[in-house]
């Protein structure tokens, strides 16, 4: 096996500077307005199938005449078949009564008579339960960083075991910046498949970065006079063939339902796969360049003190 001799601590600085005009971008285009599902911000959304090509704007000039409200239009292919699908989505207290939904069903029928335009899906959630939805959400994500804290913590607490899952912590949140800044960035709404994601990076990136710890309570036994830089040092550099590997093989998965999502049209998949993508390659980065070398800080700095 092909040895390393990265020296990760000194580059740590380096990764930090790319981190931060990744975080400086995705604040910029934050001003440009966030594009939340409505399960977030609360809305309607109806959908129809039809057959044959109906141009986005002729969709957009029916619906300007029947609805009162802004929204936009979405398109996607069927994976099998000839029927596709277009979406109107109406965000915030813009609700879809029925006799709007009906009205503007019958006036698609009677534009597009040769193109089967069919009822797909009609959905409605009302500001209230969005904003319910939203705050657990983020519940769940805080009791999944809470519940990592406490198991990196217990399980390493004899190389310093709170000092290394806060500085993991760290990592973490740089991970999920990173996945909403590219929603963001790509214009990609942030919906239920955002929160997927987050969970999912989590476990992915936290996972990496065991790995590395666990060889450094390894490599502190057969050297225990090493000091903590060399020993993180030594441990990233055992382990960075398997973390590149391993991210690997999963980029490579994802970035298959990328072109999937992108080939078809496929929203959905779509609004989970590039953000995944994205943090996949974060997290390997993260794991190597930012929860070790600022854990080698937090500890060379306490020992300064004492």
């Amino acid at each position: 096996m092909r040895k390393f001799n990265i020296d990760f601590n000194k580059s740590f600085k380096y990764v930090a500077l790319v981190y931060t005009a990744i975080f400086v971008i995705g604040l910029i285009a934050c001003f440009f307005g966030i594009k939340l599902d409505i399960n977030f911000s609360g809305g309607a959304k109806i959908s129809y199938s039809y057959t044959g090509d109906i141009k986005t704007e002729e969709i957009e000039k029916i619906a300007k005449k029947q609805l009162d409200a802004n929204f936009t239009v979405s398109k996607s292919t069927a994976l099998a078949g000839e029927t596709e699908t277009f979406e109107i989505a109406l965000s915030g207290k813009n609700a879809l009564s029925a006799d709007k939904q009906e009205a503007l069903t019958t006036a698609f029928e009677k534009e597009f008579k040769d193109n089967k335009i069919k009822l797909y899906n009609s959905n409605s959630v009302s500001p209230t339960i969005a904003g319910t939805f939203f705050a657990k959400s983020i519940v769940a994500i805080l009791i999944t960083a809470l519940l990592v804290v406490i198991y990196v913590g217990f399980r390493f607490r004899r190389i310093g075991g709170v000092s290394a899952a806060l500085t993991a912590m760290v990592a973490l949140v740089f991970d999920v910046l990173v996945t909403f800044f590219v929603c963001v960035i790509f214009r990609l709404q942030i919906d239920a498949n955002y929160i997927a994601v987050v969970l999912t990076i989590l476990g992915y990136s936290l996972n990496d970065t065991i790995v590395i710890y666990d060889r450094v309570r390894e490599n502190k036994k057969l050297n225990p006079s090493m000091d903590i830089g060399g020993l993180v040092n030594l441990s990233i550099n055992q382990t960075v063939i398997r973390n590149i590997v391993t991210s690997l093989t999963t980029i490579l998965a994802v970035l298959t339902i990328v072109v999937v999502s992108e080939i078809y049209g496929l929203t959905t998949l779509r609004t989970f796969a590039i953000p995944m993508a994205f943090g996949i390659v974060s997290g390997a980065i993260s794991s190597l360049f930012i929860a070790g070398p600022l854990w080698v800080i937090w500890k060379n700095r306490k020992l300064k003190k004492a």
